[in-house]
Parts: structure tokens; sequence; C-alpha cells
């Protein structure tokens, strides 16, 4: 059996995400392992003046105040959870954050799109499923296939 030593859970602080932390609280925690929680934001493009900078500062600390308001949350259950904050592509910068930050499993929620609309938004889980070096478990968005995931998860 695989022992998890560091678990890596990228969140943008909707329902999907929070299943996924969840379940890597419940991974961490029986393995004692290091937990990670992980948010990339991005900032719309185009930024051709110096009056756009204005909502990219916005962009940044909001999502600080977001990323920290999580683990305050996950320390009261989980003491050994830290965060990273970092702009840019989510997907490829999870893999580094992976790669960077020696996870060996990153657990992360799906937003379950389908057809048009996961084409035309694309799926940061595939692309993360795709390039990671590590294993990826997926938590499906649907409320009742995460309640189905994370029961299946803690009786195994």
């Amino acid at each position: 059996m695989t022992v998890f030593k560091n678990v890596l859970v990228p969140i943008d602080f909707g329902p999907g995400a929070q299943a996924a932390l969840d379940l890597a609280l419940t991974v961490a925690s029986s393995a004692g392992a290091k937990l990670t929680l992980f948010h990339a934001y991005t900032i719309p493009m185009p930024i051709y003046s110096e009056a756009a900078w204005a909502p990219a500062d916005t962009l940044e600390r909001e999502s600080r105040k977001a990323l920290d308001e999580a683990l305050a949350k996950t320390r009261k259950s989980y003491p050994r959870a830290e965060a990273i904050l970092v702009c840019g592509d989510p997907a490829h910068e999870i893999v580094a954050a992976a790669t960077k930050g020696g996870a060996d499993l990153i657990v992360m929620g799906t937003h379950g799109r389908r057809g048009l609309s996961r084409v035309l938004l694309g799926s940061v889980a595939e692309k993360v499923v795709r390039l990671s070096p590590v294993p990826v478990l997926t938590v499906p968005g649907d409320d009742r296939e995460t309640k189905r995931a994370v029961a299946s998860s803690v009786t195994a």
C-alpha cells in the first residue's frame, strides 16, 4: 500500500474543490502527510494600460484572502496544512507546484462540464491528469457523486 507524505489540493473555492479538500484531509490525516492548499489565479488578457493593473491587484488580494480563509479553516482540523498562491495557467501551475514541492498525490475537484462548455473552457483536471508526474485523484463536482466518492474512500 502506498503511503502519501505530501498531498497537494488545488482549490478554486467552489463545491467540487471543497469536496476534494475534505477527501484530501481524510487521506492526509490517515497518513500523517503534509497537506498543501494551492490556488492559481489568472489575469484576464489583454492588459495594456496602467489602469488595468488595478483589477490585477484586486484579483491577487481577493485570491489571497479566500485562500487564507480556507487555510485557517483547514488548520482547525489539520495543523499540518499550508497554502500556496500563484498567478498563471492553473493546470501548468498545479503540475509545477507538485513537482517543485515534492507532492506525491494531487487531489482535485472537477466541475463535471460536458459537451460544448468543456470544449470551449477546457478541463483543468484533465490537463493535470495528462501532465502530472504523480497520481491525481479527481473528485466529481456533482454533490451525489462527491458524497459517494468520499464515502467509498473512507471505507477503503
